[in-house]
């Protein structure tokens, strides 16, 4: 690869808790990627979205140095979007490498990702979105993600209302989601309490479903960048 590109645009890395998903409240180290190709209504990240956010160019190996140094075994590529930098495919081969890391994608639900879950393996996870109708994003969905999505992969839902999580229901229900992954339903910062979701739940027999607080937004400031 020439200089152009291997290089991969990086608005922050830091380390910190994870705040939610698989290893929540585990140490991980950060990587965020800028651009997305979405933008939700309610996304707390929304200054890392443009192509032309402030960010470091940095190569696959300078990546893996860094996260190598930092000491910590979980990964957390983030965004924006990670998979629309160019060459993604060789940082993730690269980080796949090294066995002693375990690596989490945390991806919007509007990539194809089949060719991903066929080519790495456990050691390189999906934490996968749904947006729901309340995120302003639902049509974006690339539904086939849900067919062959796996064990070590999860399922996130981000709610917004009662409509909200009707439909996270019924996305679950149509793809056999709890059976083939681990799936995890969350509250949008400031717009459905936690305890509506649990009734809900409980009115609905959601075995198998997880509720998720985002830790880091209870720990600090809920704009808080860099934790």
């Amino acid at each position: 690869m020439n200089n152009e590109t291997s290089k991969f645009k990086v608005a922050e890395k830091f380390i910190s808790i994870n705040g939610e998903a698989k290893r929540a409240g585990e140490l991980s180290v950060f990587i965020r990627f800028t651009g997305c190709n979405l933008r939700c209504n309610y996304c707390d990240t929304l200054w890392a979205c443009d192509k032309d956010a402030p960010g470091e160019y940095m190569t696959a190996e300078e990546i893996y140095e860094y996260i190598r140094e930092s000491g910590v075994k979980n990964v957390t590529l983030t965004g924006g979007e990670p998979l629309l930098q160019k060459d993604i495919k060789s940082l993730l081969k690269l980080l796949e490498k090294d066995e002693s890391l375990r690596v989490e994608i945390e991806t919007n639900g509007a990539v194809p990702l089949e060719e991903y879950y066929r080519e790495f393996k456990e050691g390189i996870s999906f934490t996968v979105d749904y947006k729901c109708p309340g995120s302003g994003m639902e049509k974006t969905m690339h539904l086939p993600d849900f067919e062959e999505i796996r064990a070590c992969d999860t399922v996130k839902f981000v709610v917004s209302d009662m409509a909200d999580l009707d439909k996270m229901r019924y996305i679950i229900d149509r793809y056999s989601l709890c059976s083939k992954c681990t799936v995890y339903v969350s509250a949008v910062f400031g717009r459905i309490r936690p305890d509506e979701i649990v009734d809900y739940m409980i009115k609905n027999k959601m075995n198998d479903v997880r509720l998720q607080l985002q830790i880091h937004k209870y720990i600090w400031d809920p704009d808080k960048r860099g934790v």
